[in-house]
């Protein structure tokens, strides 16, 4: 009679080292290494979005500023340059 032999283990996943799996320590290592990656993005991309919100609020204030301007030449009847549209050459001259 003979003895069964042991199941084979399983494969290591991709990237990971055979013994791995069997090395506590080295698992641990890992994975700190991977959150120490995570961090650094987790912080790059938190600046991205606070420079990005600032360029959002900056582009709001310029698009009232220029609604206001827009409004107030046509109530006073000139063009955006300051002139009189009626003083003002048309685009063919």
């Amino acid at each position: 009679m003979t003895t069964p032999s042991p199941a084979p283990s399983p494969a290591p996943a991709r990237g990971e080292r055979p013994d791995a799996r069997s090395d506590p320590q080295s698992r641990l290592d890992e994975v700190e290494i991977k959150l120490s990656f995570l961090e650094d993005l987790l912080d790059t991309l938190n600046t991205l979005v606070a420079r990005q919100s600032e360029q959002i609020e900056a582009l709001g204030r310029e698009l009232v500023r220029l609604k206001e301007r827009s409004d107030r030449a046509e109530r006073d009847g000139t063009g955006v340059s300051g002139t009189a549209a009626a003083d003002e050459r048309p685009p063919h001259y």
